[in-house]
């Protein structure tokens, strides 16, 4: 039996949870297994945004979780932020993809400089060091020159840096049409199909 694809995801202290928390749901309905964080201070963003509030421990994160998304126990697992014994802490357990969504300044300078201090800086780096598809979505205005040079040093490592700035074209009814525009770009990085938007030309193809 083929293994079930799974991809890292890591939420962190940038607004926009929004992004993160519908990028899980929509890689959960395709049947692909997350590996989740969340950073202290996403704790904080997620309940002054969504006011969802999680629990202070993964385990017990993790089961709040699979109830939201109402996913039986398996598909989706939380990993706390010291927890260096979970795969994606190392490259010969890591999946082959890794998403920051949203993704903090802070976070993105640490990754830059392969601080690691934590576990989602050591899975980013993880996915740098291995040559792997690592995807940083910033919601961060304006942006200052040290913002520019991390994103530009990220890109030069190889890292996608897919800013939170979505489109108009498709003529977003709501919020959640603008959600899903960045969700969808992300989802088309990482070769996941999905319908949650019209691609560019599609009605002419």
């Amino acid at each position: 039996m083929k293994d079930r694809r799974c991809v890292t995801v890591a939420l962190t202290g940038a607004s926009g949870a929004q992004y993160g928390l519908r990028l899980i749901e929509c890689l959960l309905d395709a049947d692909v297994r997350v590996y989740a964080m969340v950073s202290k201070a996403a704790h904080i963003v997620l309940a002054t945004e969504m006011d969802l509030k999680l629990p202070g421990q993964a385990a017990a994160t993790e089961e709040f979780l699979n109830d939201y998304f109402g996913v039986a126990p398996g598909l989706l697992k939380v990993f706390g932020k010291e927890d260096w014994m979970a795969p994606v802490a190392s490259g010969s357990g890591a999946p082959s993809s890794m998403v920051v969504c949203p993704c903090s300044t802070g976070t993105l300078s640490a990754i830059a400089c392969g601080a690691s201090n934590n576990l989602i800086e050591r899975a980013a780096d993880v996915a740098l060091k291995e040559r792997r598809q690592l995807i940083l979505v910033p919601r961060e205005t304006p942006y200052s020159a040290i913002h520019l040079e991390h994103m530009l040093k990220l890109t030069q490592m190889g890292a996608v840096v897919l800013p939170a700035s979505p489109g108009f074209y498709h003529k977003p009814l709501g919020i959640e049409d603008l959600i899903d525009f960045i969700v969808a770009r992300i989802l088309d990085h990482l070769g996941i199909h999905h319908t949650l938007l019209k691609r560019w030309g599609e009605e002419k193809a």
